[in-house]
């Protein structure tokens, strides 16, 4: 199903994410991220809330809550819950918030403070910089990103069947609107090239419909699309130092 609502499908995916991640009435911790012998039991997307995580040497498990992120590492036995869990329901909702300017704008976009083009700001970001498989709610509302704002740069956008469309970014400009020459499409390869670049960008494109306000549907989602740099920005947003329990 595509999403091709003109009303800023982003901006509410976002403040609908935002006030679900900071809300405490989240009880069931998902499993976002596991690794190593007990990863089989701890899959993607499981809920462990009330449950005793017991973890074997070289196991990780990472746990998103309402509040933060967890790491937890084996062996030792932890609480699904952890009270003591660092506050980030704010940091996490600035992550999902950060596409949905009006495409108009974007080319007028400068470095702020706070952002100084070192750190993607937005899950909905596409960073030129890195390849990797996108999931998008409005393939005609997508904001690309670079990580070095500090030189005017001029980008070229171009799809598998050979459209290409140019870019420029001025000084101090960190964001600007994909080209409506090149539009996105499920499932659609693109590459970005400029000068000084090593080797193209490539990027391919899921179009996901606006998910529910269940965060599990949205981590479930980048995994099953295969967007795993989306992925890796919620859960790397907040780590919190876990404390055995048992």
């Amino acid at each position: 199903m595509h999403w091709t609502s003109k009303r800023r499908p982003q901006a509410y995916v976002a403040a609908v994410l935002a006030a679900t991640l900071s809300s405490a009435a989240i009880a069931a911790p998902l499993v976002v991220r596991s690794a190593g012998p007990s990863a089989k039991s701890y899959p993607v997307g499981k809920a462990v809330a009330g449950d005793k995580i017991v973890l074997k040497a070289g196991d990780t498990v990472v746990l998103l809550d309402g509040k933060s992120t967890r790491t937890l590492s084996g062996p030792g036995t932890f609480n699904a819950v952890e009270t003591k869990t660092a506050a980030a329901g704010s940091t996490l909702g600035a992550l999902m918030a950060g596409g949905g300017e009006k495409r108009a704008r974007i080319g007028a976009v400068r470095s702020v403070k706070g952002d100084d083009g070192t750190k993607n700001p937005s899950v909905w970001y596409v960073d030129m910089n890195r390849s990797s498989s996108m999931c998008v709610i409005d393939p005609a509302n997508v904001t690309i990103w670079r990580k070095d704002a500090t030189a005017e740069a001029l980008v070229t956008v171009t799809a598998a069947n050979g459209a290409s469309s140019p870019i420029k970014f001025g000084p101090g400009q960190a964001k600007a609107a994909w080209p409506t020459a090149v539009p996105i499409t499920d499932g659609g390869a693109y590459k970005i090239s400029w000068d000084g670049a090593k080797a193209p960008t490539n990027l391919k494109f899921s179009v996901i419909a606006p998910p529910s306000n269940d965060p599990q549907v949205m981590v479930t989602t980048f995994k099953k699309a295969g967007c795993d740099a989306q992925l890796n920005q919620v859960t790397q947003t907040a780590e919190a130092k876990p404390t055995p329990k048992g």
